[in-house]
């Protein structure tokens, strides 16, 4: 069974409003959809916004600058984005698999406990698994 992105919670600030996170990596393959988590993230208070669109780009940013949290498609091209998702759960950078695949889509064993969006995500969803990083 797929963990729920309303599972786990994260801890109110003083002024009553979740944090989300400062730095958010996006690995994603198609531009659109990127530039749209892009506005999607930005509009929900995150201060910086990365892309990255195969494992090596994203491996090169999570090695120049550590994100706070990362959102993961699962399909990149001809490539699954599980080198990634290692390097990320390895340093404890929360994260969340994105996919415009359904049940058939598969996940490496070690990630199947990790929450996942469906593509296309509404904003409510997208937000709830930001502010609760991908626990």
């Amino acid at each position: 069974m797929q963990p729920s992105i309303a599972s786990t919670m994260i801890p109110i600030s003083p002024d009553g409003s979740a944090d989300v996170p400062a730095d958010v990596l996006i690995v994603e393959d198609d531009p659109i959809i990127a530039i749209d988590f892009e506005d999607r993230l930005l509009g929900f208070g995150v201060k910086r916004v990365r892309t990255a669109g195969s494992v090596a780009q994203a491996l090169a940013a999570i090695e120049a600058r550590a994100p706070d949290f990362a959102l993961l498609d699962v399909e990149l091209g001809r490539e699954k984005s599980f080198a990634v998702a290692d390097r990320l759960a390895a340093a404890q950078i929360p994260f969340v698999f994105v996919t415009g695949y359904g049940a058939e889509v598969r996940i490496a064993p070690e990630f199947k406990m990790r929450p996942r969006l469906q593509k296309p995500c509404p904003s409510d969803a997208l937000e709830a698994a930001l502010r609760m990083r991908g626990a």
